[in-house]
């Protein structure tokens, strides 16, 4: 058996691994070996649907060493106005750059693509190669880090959650553009209503599909954020906008009802359907003209979850509706990003890399990186990155906000972290300082810090109630 030595070995290559192993080594002098059992780095974007983008701007994802994209503002098209957000090709040569020229070049990082961590023995930790069985112990003279914790589904390797009658046609999302496709239904069916239904749903209208042959099954409706509030670099103050309008509702709203009314009145968050309330927030983000979009499509069956489909009916929780024979459904219910329980993210032989700032899964996972790299005590680590429960449900935005309000606050406080973040590509706030002289600029941090201790105190409250 081969045997290697290394300071860290990260579990994970995908967005969570890159950029803690970026951050990690930039600020040390660190040796990490890098394990995925896929061939390449960038994680779940390799199995991802190729119509899918980024839910935020390309100027804020992927490593801090390495921008993605150009930082350029689109001028048409549903994002218009917005910083450009890149396609999951565009994604995934990106991550082989990062790979490529940025971590292995360095000399301090390796890479064991195809293989399985199979976990630690009295020699150390085990790792087998998925192609030939090999196995390689590698020594850790630091910690494990678990870069998979936050591992979510992809629909391309999910398995269908409901019965499917013979002859039946379900897909996944890749299907729809797979070379042979011949594209002969007679109308679409998506099940799922989170971001890949969004997305889905979305893809066929804008490629001339009709929207009433277009039926959608949407066991929950979503809260979503407006992306108008999540731009960066000279938009920035938009950003700082959003915050200081969720602070001021948090502040002033008198029930969870109120609170979102709220929210929803200061276009911090939006809906697809104003006359559902929706009970789901996984943080997705949407521009206003993608939800116009969506409203489109007026056949909404909500009666919960599929249980089978028949070649005339759909079954669901709340009963059977018919279907024409020669639909094609797409299955989108996979979950994502995972509703975990939190851990420690700090312990004294493994790191366990979550968020702490809701969402920005490769922000958070630099900032571990950095503060791994800047601290010894772990103690301390931890305190400066409590881990933040990723949400699912509407009740859930107020334990997420509360706690990425804290962590806030807590890197302010120290000098080198908050110079970190003024420099670092991945922090979608950073480079605030040219920009405080602008009256929008202005107006949103008077009102940042006129609501955010109320905010806080309201938080807990309602979050008890």
């Amino acid at each position: 058996m081969a045997a290697i030595e290394a300071d860290y070995l990260v579990v994970g290559g995908g967005a969570t691994g890159m950029a803690f192993t970026d951050a990690l080594i930039e600020e040390s002098e660190a040796e990490v070996v890098v394990v995925d059992r896929r061939h390449t780095a960038g994680g779940h974007w390799n199995d991802a649907y190729p119509f899918v983008r980024l839910h935020q701007p390309s100027a804020y994802y992927g490593v801090n060493s390495l921008p993605l994209g150009e930082d350029r503002v689109d001028e048409q098209g549903p994002n218009a106005g917005g910083y450009e957000r890149a396609t999951a090709a565009e994604i995934c040569g990106y991550y082989q750059r990062v790979l490529d020229h940025r971590l292995l070049t360095s000399g301090r990082v390796r890479f064991l693509g195809i293989s399985d961590y199979l976990g630690a023995t009295s020699q150390g930790h085990t790792v087998v190669s998925r192609l030939t069985g090999k196995e390689t112990t590698v020594r850790v003279r630091r910690k494990l880090v678990d870069a998979t914790y936050l591992e979510g589904e992809v629909p391309s390797r999910h398995a269908c959650p409901f019965a499917v009658d013979d002859g039946v046609r379900v897909v996944p999302p890749n299907a729809l553009v797979a070379p042979g496709w011949d594209g002969s239904v007679r109308g679409f069916t998506v099940v799922g209503s989170g971001k890949t239904g969004m997305d889905t749903c979305n893809w066929l209208l804008a490629h001339g599909v009709p929207p009433e042959t277009i039926c959608w099954i949407k066991p929950r409706e979503s809260w979503c954020y407006d992306r108008r509030f999540l731009q960066p670099r000279d938009q920035v103050a938009s950003v700082v906008e959003g915050v200081s309008l969720e602070m001021q509702a948090a502040a002033e709203a008198t029930s969870l009802d109120d609170l979102f009314r709220r929210l929803e009145g200061s276009g911090r968050l939006l809906r697809i359907d104003p006359s559902v309330e929706p009970t789901m927030f996984r943080a997705a983000t949407l521009s206003a003209a993608e939800a116009e979009s969506l409203r489109s499509v007026e056949h909404v069956v909500r009666l919960g979850r599929v249980r089978r489909i028949g070649r005339t009916e759909i079954v669901l929780d709340g009963g059977p509706v018919r279907s024409e024979p020669g639909r094609l459904f797409v299955d989108c219910t996979a979950a994502g990003l995972p509703a975990t329980t939190s851990r420690p993210i700090f312990e004294p032989d493994r790191i366990t890399v979550q968020t702490m700032r809701i969402g920005l899964t490769p922000f958070n996972a630099a900032m571990v990186g950095y503060i791994e790299a800047t601290r010894d005590d772990d103690a301390e680590k931890n305190r400066l990155c409590p881990p933040n429960v990723y949400p699912a449900t509407a009740h859930d935005w107020i334990p997420t906000t509360y706690v990425s309000t804290i962590a806030e606050a807590l890197w302010g406080a120290e000098p080198d972290v908050a110079d970190w973040l003024e420099r670092s590509r991945l922090n979608l706030a950073g480079g605030i300082r040219p920009h405080l002289g602008e009256t929008r600029m202005q107006q949103a941090v008077e009102r940042l810090l006129e609501h955010r201790d109320q905010a806080l105190d309201n938080l807990r409250l309602l979050h008890a109630a």
